[in-house]
């Protein structure tokens, strides 16, 4: 009943959106007019197909999106989503059509669009902030591992997305989705509710369809719990199996890149694009070969599940909404163990204490190495420039975590090593490995997160239980996949795997989208509670 009344009122709000945007993408050209596909909800999968047997462009494409964005981003109910938008991408698109036309085709995603995350360099027009004006206009002198990826499988580049700066480790007070640089990020199914963080940009401009394919980053819970809190699939894939290289790092021992989409297929899709060796990353020279193919959802028959009772929610609609998701996995042939036995994490502290070593040695590599004409070139310059802009740039919460990362000792101090130890043994010794080999488990599943929070600058964040932390902290692989709304709020269900099973996830994730279909264009409520 609720996922019926949230798709009328979807319909019902969002239909002058839509029409405005596809009316302001069309060109007078009739021919162009014709190509010009319905961009919401379009799967990345399908526009591909569409573009394949010409029944659009990647011109169009990029045109549609473009006044989708003007639409929904910038007007409308003001997302404010994407940070900067390419001002090469219509031309970058021509050029695909034309190599199209003549027989060439770069990759699996030739005349695709993508959006990338405002902490993920780009040797072009753009500039690379993590949403902060101590980088604003600093463009970085190459692109990404992974943007080279995406450029040799033919994807157009259509912007950047906002973020919460600096990926959310400025403050234990921050606001989700709010950057100096951005402003605040709103989200889709309910204005007034936070997108999460730090990939909120990303999260909210996909499930608007202000792109069909966006990329994310995390640490812990940037990539997973956005993708929840706006009904979307979010992939964090093993430590190293993506490049880190050139990605504004909080702490190379648990960043990395992934997908956010609105299907499962498009974020293997996406996956399988950012994968490959990278010199400049030692990491995914030690990777094991990927599995290649087509994605098939998984029969579940056998898929031994076991459930992390300790990571549910508390909220009983939530809680409900993953034990309906439970039993679904169980009809669909999975054998369900429940309760796996994966404590709470009780090494909070110490990988706090390795992303704060991390993020000051890595943070001056990454300065130094593609952005050498900042003003900054170091954590201590940050820490200076925010006091020096305090206005605009701490208006509602400090740098208390910047600080105290200035204030510790390098990569080899004892506290670092000791507090790395920790994670090792709390995260997988006694976390993830006991569990899976206790209980011969293929995947733990468990609740992403509650819904989304109220908005809430003066406070901060105040989003309750998540599951993001042990595979955040062991580097193991970690999907989320739309599991249903509590009020008209997305949640997410989560299947944690073991290093490189990401094939695995992926498939078993299909299947319970194909038997769900819990996804849904957002309504964009503009207040979610009384007045």
């Amino acid at each position: 009943m609720q996922r019926r009344s949230l798709l009328l009122a979807a319909t019902a709000g969002a239909a002058t959106l839509k029409a405005s945007a596809m009316s302001n993408a069309q060109p007078p050209n009739k021919a162009t007019t014709a190509a010009l596909p319905d961009l919401q909800e379009a799967s990345a999968n399908a526009l591909a197909q569409a573009l394949q047997t010409g029944r659009t462009t990647a011109e169009a494409l990029v045109k549609g999106y473009s006044a989708r964005i003007e639409a929904l981003d910038r007007r409308g109910p003001k997302l404010n989503s994407v940070i900067e938008m390419n001002p090469d991408a219509l031309a970058i698109a021509r050029e695909r059509d034309a190599e199209r036309r003549a027989g060439k085709l770069r990759g699996p995603l030739h005349g695709l669009p993508v959006l990338l995350k405002d902490n993920i360099a780009t040797a072009d027009k753009m500039a690379t902030t993590a949403g902060s004006l101590a980088l604003d206009g600093v463009r970085a002198n190459r692109d990404a591992h992974i943007v080279k990826r995406l450029r040799e499988a033919g994807a157009v580049i259509l912007g950047k997305t906002n973020l919460s700066e600096w990926a959310n480790i400025r403050s234990t007070r921050s606001t989700s989705g709010w950057s100096a640089r951005g402003g605040l990020t709103r989200n889709p199914y309910a204005l007034d509710r936070s997108t999460s963080g730090s990939s909120s940009g990303t999260g909210a401009a996909i499930a608007a369809s202000l792109c069909a394919l966006g990329v994310g980053t995390e640490t812990d819970g940037s990539i997973v719990s956005p993708a929840s809190i706006n009904g979307l699939v979010g992939l964090k894939p093993t430590i190293g199996r993506v490049s880190r290289a050139g990605i504004i790092p909080i702490a190379h021992s648990q960043d990395t890149a992934g997908p956010m989409t609105r299907t499962v297929a498009d974020a293997a899709l996406l996956y399988a694009a950012m994968l490959g060796p990278d010199a400049d990353d030692a990491v995914t020279l030690k990777q094991p070969a990927a599995p290649t193919g087509p994605l098939a959802a998984a029969s579940l028959k056998g898929v031994r599940m076991g459930v992390a009772r300790a990571y549910f929610t508390g909220n009983d609609e939530a809680d409900a909404v993953l034990e309906a998701a439970i039993a679904k996995l169980r009809e669909l042939g999975a054998t369900i163990v429940d309760d796996a036995g994966l404590p709470a994490p009780g090494y909070g502290d110490a990988e706090l204490s390795v992303l704060l070593h991390e993020l000051k040695h890595d943070l001056a590599v990454w300065l130094k190495t593609y952005a050498p004409q900042a003003k900054v070139q170091s954590l201590a310059d940050v820490i200076a420039f925010n006091r020096q802009h305090a206005a605009r740039e701490m208006p509602w919460f400090r740098q208390e975590l910047f600080e105290k990362a200035q204030a510790l000792g390098g990569l080899d101090s004892p506290a670092y090593r000791e507090a790395l130890e920790a994670c090792v043994k709390g995260a997988r010794t006694e976390g993830l490995d006991r569990a899976f080999e206790t209980h011969r488990l293929d995947a733990l599943i468990a609740p992403t997160g509650g819904p989304a929070w109220l908005i809430d600058p003066v406070n901060g964040d105040h989003y309750g239980g998540s599951f993001s932390t042990p595979a955040a902290v062991a580097g193991y692989p970690h999907l989320t996949v739309p599991a249903g709304f509590v009020q008209g709020l997305p949640l997410g269900l989560s299947f944690v795997g073991r290093p490189y099973t990401e094939a695995q996830l992926l498939a078993y994730g299909l299947a319970f989208e194909q038997a769900t279909q819990h996804r849904c264009a957002p309504a964009y409520v503009k207040r979610s509670v009384p007045v």
